[in-house]
């Protein structure tokens, strides 16, 4: 119920009687000294009004803050940092450029090495093919020889074995 209903019942049922200033009294003391909501009410207002001033002023300097900050980073920092990254990128790409291509001559010097390698390899195994070869047909010369030797001591002995036999013959009829 509001003040002003109460006010109103309040003088319709002391209109007429003797009372009425001393009702009208007791009801301004019983508003001043109980009714606390008008003084409550204030202040309430006044809080959140002192609130929402500092809270404001405050995310009013962050923003400020922040809009600084992004003015700066867009036309201060950003551009450094462009040109930076751009210098940079040129420079790493021509120390990239370089190394590349030192490796493709490396990858040129060692495939080449390789197939040196492997030319001298092949090479050195043909020669040991030939020297194996005519090592082969030396042995076999020699096996012939040896073998020839050897059918020629067979013939002088079997010579000297027939013609001993023929002197033990001689021998026998005596």
């Amino acid at each position: 119920m509001s003040g002003r209903t109460r006010d109103w019942k309040r003088e319709a049922l002391a209109a007429g009687s003797p009372i009425q200033p001393i009702i009208k009294d007791v009801g301004e003391i019983y508003s001043r000294l109980l009714d606390h909501r008008p003084v409550i009410q204030g202040e309430i207002r006044y809080f959140i009004k002192e609130f929402e001033e500092k809270r404001g002023l405050r995310e009013l300097r962050v923003l400020e803050n922040l809009k600084n900050t992004i003015f700066e980073t867009n036309e201060c920092i950003l551009p450094k940092c462009e040109q930076a990254m751009s210098d940079n990128l040129n420079e790493v790409f021509k120390k990239l450029q370089a190394a590349n291509g030192m490796i493709h001559k490396l990858q040129e010097k060692e495939h080449e090495e390789r197939k040196f390698q492997a030319d001298k390899l092949m090479a050195r195994e043909e020669k040991h093919i030939a020297h194996w070869e005519e090592f082969m047909k030396e042995q076999q010369n020699k096996r012939a020889e040896v073998d020839e030797e050897h059918r020629k001591a067979m013939e002088r002995l079997k010579e000297q074995y027939s013609d001993m036999e023929k002197e033990l013959a001689k021998y026998a009829h005596f």
